[in-house]
């Protein structure tokens, strides 16, 4: 009984290694109970793979530990997919809104690098992408921005799949 355990605890070890998670905000915030206030953390992570896929996660916990835990879970649930070019960049330019943070982002020749910053860039590194501009418009909330940069990245769309929504071969849309 005990081998079934171990066996599966491996497996789940061996699933996690290709996911990286970045803390990007720690907070200490209080709730106003009956008997005074009530401490606890909140956890902005950012789950990604490095090959496409990230996530922004929120957790709240009475200690750090716990309230980071929750952020990745809660990264993982919201994944998404992000089209990259052979160049490690996007396949257009892209606008994202997240609350009143607003990202602009553009295609980069390769070597540029990742220029952006704050939650932004950590968003970009875990997703994969390794030449872009970016800017950060409007707030400087870490959450916002990064929830921004997802909405950004979730509005990416190949040259295939505009072709195909379009009815048209690939080849046309260059004309």
């Amino acid at each position: 009984m005990a081998t079934g355990g171990r066996r599966k605890a491996s497996r789940a070890k061996k699933e996690e290694t290709n996911w990286q998670e970045r803390v990007i905000q720690i907070r200490r915030v209080s709730k106003v109970v009956k008997g005074g206030k009530k401490l606890s953390f909140r956890a902005i992570v950012v789950v990604g793979n490095e090959r496409g896929q990230v996530g922004v996660g929120v957790g709240k916990a009475a200690d750090v530990i716990g309230a980071v835990k929750k952020g990745v879970v809660d990264g993982k649930k919201h994944l998404i997919d992000i089209p990259i070019t052979k160049s490690n960049s996007i396949p257009h330019p892209v606008n994202g809104i997240g609350g009143g943070a607003k990202v602009m982002m553009r295609p980069a020749a390769p070597g540029t690098g990742v220029i952006a910053g704050g939650a932004v860039r950590t968003v970009l590194e875990l997703a994969g992408i390794r030449n872009i501009l970016a800017k950060q418009l409007g707030s400087n909330n870490p959450l916002n921005n990064a929830r921004a940069a997802v909405n950004a990245l979730s509005g990416l769309r190949t040259f295939s799949e505009v072709a195909e929504d379009r009815g048209v071969p690939i080849e046309n849309l260059y004309v």
